[in-house]
């Protein structure tokens, strides 16, 4: 009896910091996110306006496939930012002489999530559109200047997420490839924005049956626990980079929760206190790891839950609700 009580008084600790370390994530989540937001809006709001203008002042915008968005083409788009600015520095204050004008139509391009600008400045403009389930999400920005044509590019600003890492990939890729990194830190917040909603959307769809929710500020790591059955169910998804919409490493394990008095004292008087009976081992649910490494999170939530009372009902056969 002694004991049950201790094991009892442990549980009740543990629930304890659990709620406690829950709340803690949880502000942290809130304050990171607010912080991001408050520091980029000003920016956002500023670059976006830019955005617009160029893009209302286009006479043309072309959509690229394929080999078409090559080198280049990108030496081109940055030929016509320095001509223009090197136009217009030469046009001194308050002369109205129209200099020649090198290129006569102003272009935007498209490729895929991507539309890329010439702004004032002998700067390049690119917008990220991205979308989840065919839906429109959020749009980010990043600007690359360099001080002539043949001198090799940098960053200026942008306003992707601070936890996402786009001066790694500056140093990696822009220097050598600048048509990579573009591509790169396009993959990097399609792929960030795709992993945050598949989230979002099993909390709105199934939020009754999720106890616990933790993850990691890119979304590469998640941890949920369902608790509206017999058994308490743990998932831990972790993803190979930073541009993966599906988890690599997967681990759903299954807790009994409940368990019969008949079952109970049906287990060896030797094998209880050592981990069977009051604190099961738990079991592996190989066929909810399937789901999760080949589909959505979405569909693979539905997909586990549906099979999961036979599974439990299979491997824990003594275990009843309350």
């Amino acid at each position: 009896m002694g004991e049950v009580n201790y094991l009892r008084e442990e549980d009740v600790k543990l629930d304890a910091v659990r709620a406690r370390f829950s709340n803690v994530l949880k502000r942290h989540s809130e304050l990171a996110e607010r912080l991001s937001r408050d520091s980029d809006k000003s920016i956002f709001d500023r670059l976006q306006k830019e955005f617009e203008a160029a893009r209302a002042s286009q006479t043309q915008e072309l959509i690229l496939k394929g080999e078409q968005w090559n080198d280049g083409l990108l030496a081109t788009i940055r030929e016509r930012v320095h001509m223009e600015a090197e136009r217009k520095a030469m046009q001194m204050p308050g002369d109205t002489t129209q200099l020649p004008i090198p290129f006569h139509d102003k272009i935007t391009y498209k490729v895929g999530n991507k539309v890329i600008c010439c702004l004032d400045g002998a700067r390049i403009g690119i917008q990220y559109d991205t979308s989840f389930a065919g839906e429109s999400c959020d749009l980010y920005h990043c600007v690359l200047e360099s001080k002539s044509f043949l001198e090799k590019m940098t960053v200026l600003e942008h306003t992707v997420p601070f936890f996402l890492p786009i001066r790694e990939a500056e140093n990696e890729f822009l220097s050598s490839n600048a048509i990579r990194f573009i591509d790169h830190v396009g993959d990097l917040l399609q792929a960030y924005v795709d992993r945050r909603e598949q989230v979002r959307l099993i909390k709105e769809l199934y939020g009754n049956q999720i106890g616990e929710l933790y993850h990691s500020l890119p979304y590469h790591m998640i941890e949920f626990v369902i608790e509206d059955f017999d058994s308490k169910v743990t998932v831990s998804l972790r993803y190979a980079d930073l541009i993966s919409t599906l988890p690599t490493g997967v681990s759903v394990l299954a807790w009994p929760m409940h368990q019969s008095k008949k079952s109970s004292d049906k287990i060896a008087p030797h094998l209880k206190g050592n981990g069977v009976g009051s604190h099961p081992i738990p079991a592996r649910l190989t066929y909810a790891e399937d789901a999760l490494r080949t589909m959505s999170l979405p569909e693979a939530y539905a997909e586990i839950v549906l099979n999961l009372p036979r599974a439990l009902q299979d491997m824990f056969p003594h275990t009843r609700s309350t």
